[in-house]
């Protein structure tokens, strides 16, 4: 059972892969903190895992409260506006910035929105940029554990990552329903 004043956050840049590691974690029997507005579609179809208060950080914290013991989708930028009231366990998603600038211009494209607003160069450096700034953050922070996991591990050796899981979250996961989740055939944009 997982302490109370405990979150477990699931974090990374978008498109990192973050909405597969929720569905770990909820098939590995944790229970998942998410409001359903946004829904499945071509570029998440097993679902986005999502909780939109979550965007209003740092103005809006009191979802915490009801993370407790859960865990919680936010993207890398925003948690550095995660107060100090908490113990954070993040499983901080790390994929190739240019297959994360891949995926996400296939996925402005399927929506209708310009793709060309910013170059590739220029995005990457701002993406690199902002993970520095988290990273930098979060070496400092002693209510924050952090558990690196690699987008393109988790398809290619997803045991090795099960068991790093597992130990981090200190043995509260259920492996076999977990094995059941990563599928190479979503691991589309490839470098």
């Amino acid at each position: 059972m997982m302490p109370m004043n405990e979150i477990v956050i699931v974090s990374g840049l978008p498109r990192s892969g973050t909405s597969m590691m929720m569905q770990i974690l909820e098939a590995g029997g944790l229970e998942i903190l998410t409001d359903n507005i946004r829904t499945t579609d071509l570029d998440n179809q097993k679902g986005y895992y999502e909780l939109e208060i979550v965007k209003q950080l740092p103005e809006e914290t009191s979802f915490l409260k009801e993370a407790q013991g859960k865990v919680v989708k936010i993207i890398s930028e925003l948690v550095t506006y995660l107060p100090d009231d908490y113990h954070y366990k993040i499983v901080f998603m790390r994929r190739t910035i240019s297959e994360v600038l891949a995926s996400q211009k296939i996925m402005l494209e399927r929506r209708g929105n310009p793709v060309n607003a910013i170059s590739d160069e220029e995005m990457a450096a701002l993406f690199q940029a902002s993970l520095n700034n988290v990273l930098r953050f979060l070496e400092g922070k002693k209510n924050f554990d952090v558990l690196f996991v690699d987008y393109k591990t988790v398809i290619e050796d997803p045991e090795t990552v099960f068991s790093q899981l597992n130990t981090f979250l200190e043995d509260r996961l259920s492996l076999e329903k977990m094995r059941q989740v990563p599928d190479s055939k979503y691991y589309r944009n490839r470098s």
